[in-house]
């Protein structure tokens, strides 16, 4: 066996996510992806084209990650979204936390990357503080509540918390055997159910509008599943020399990643302030938050749809400061984010990813409402 040069392969997958982040950040800029505004055209226009965007692109993650576990090219298992604790109580209010935060901070983490390369100094603030608040979160003084309060509130499941796992461990017949059919059926189910809701709409499917829409879902929902590939086969490593066990290459967690967009923020911020530190290195996460700003840039300037833009006043600051801080604290807990629980984690069908987007759902919801109400009484 050739020896493995863990330094050149850590280095191939760091340009293959700063890649699909500017693939990434190139796409939400020309056809404004955003699930923040697509809650939002929900409740004050009734219009779900921005939300069937959304679920197209979740369907498209959904197909790709199902064919590439199906086939053995790489294994859900080996995600932090599949792990056999379900931490119930941490997805639904961090969730809540981070639906809330994200509409006050007028994006999600994604969003607030796109405006950045957009020319929008609010989002750069942004994201300063959602990454200080996820790196208190993870390690300072809001790690406490998180996980005295919140991750000691578990369930332990007898597999992991993928439905296809699930599903395995009541057929007859063996968890191996069945596991590769139940990922294709069940896969293929859920996403035939969000492809015949996303095209059954006209709107959704208007001449001047539909290449508009479904480059949105079909590239985003893409780009999450090549990151899965990147991450967990290119990346993966059965024995590393250095420690002789399993490994994946320029991760933070050390597991297969995919796109997400709240504790890279935080990772991206403890490179720069330590960067003489030789143990710090850019990661897949880093690799593509910054990749994702590049993108937004590039497609921001050739469409001339490049403007400054700064806060509007005192309130303004405030919102999106609390925002961003409910953003840090709810990511980390929910572990994930709009894009890394509602696309990433969907797309490997876990339990958590669900609960999480349940609980974003109601809090961007409750936030909607709350400022709604705000206008009304000033």
């Amino acid at each position: 066996m050739p020896a493995i040069d863990m330094a050149a392969l850590a280095a191939k997958v760091v340009w293959l996510s700063f890649g699909l982040g500017i693939l990434f950040g190139m796409t939400a800029q020309r056809t404004r992806f955003c699930t923040m505004g697509a809650l939002a055209d929900i409740f004050h226009l009734g219009d779900w084209n921005r939300m069937r965007q959304w679920l197209l692109a979740m369907a498209v993650a959904i197909v790709g990650t199902t064919l590439l576990a199906a086939f053995g090219i790489i294994d859900t298992a080996k995600s932090l979204y599949t792990s056999t604790r379900l931490n119930w109580l941490s997805h639904l209010v961090g969730g809540a936390c981070f639906g809330f935060g994200m509409v006050l901070a007028s994006g999600c983490g994604n969003k607030t990357l796109v405006r950045i390369g957009g020319g929008n100094l609010k989002s750069l603030i942004v994201f300063i503080v959602i990454g200080i608040s996820a790196f208190i979160t993870l390690k300072g003084i809001l790690a406490i509540p998180r996980v005295r309060l919140l991750d000691s509130q578990f369930i332990t499941l007898a597999t992991h918390q993928d439905l296809p796992s699930i599903a395995a461990g009541i057929v007859p017949g063996g968890a191996a055997a069945s596991m590769p059919l139940l990922q294709a059926v069940i896969g293929g189910v859920v996403a035939l159910l969000l492809l015949l809701f996303v095209f059954g709409s006209r709107d959704f499917r208007a001449r001047d509008v539909v290449w508009l829409n479904v480059m949105a879902g079909v590239l985003v929902g893409g780009i999450i599943v090549a990151a899965w590939y990147v991450s967990g086969s290119i990346g993966h490593v059965a024995e590393d020399p250095n420690t002789l066990q399993e490994a994946f290459a320029a991760t933070n967690s050390g597991r297969m990643e995919s796109f997400s967009f709240v504790a890279p923020f935080a990772y991206t911020l403890d490179l720069l302030m330590m960067w003489t530190d030789v143990s710090k290195a850019v990661t897949f996460g880093i690799a593509a938050t910054l990749g994702v700003v590049v993108g937004a840039f590039v497609m921001a300037i050739t469409t001339g749809a490049f403007r400054w833009e700064g806060f509007g006043g005192v309130e303004d600051v405030a919102n999106h400061l609390a925002g961003a801080v409910l953003m840090g604290f709810g990511g980390v807990t929910a572990l994930g984010c709009t894009i890394g629980q509602g696309l990433s984690g969907i797309s490997l069908l876990s339990v958590g990813s669900m609960l999480t987007l349940c609980g974003i759902t109601a809090g961007a919801f409750a936030a909607v409402a709350y400022q709604t109400w705000r206008v009304e009484h000033q």
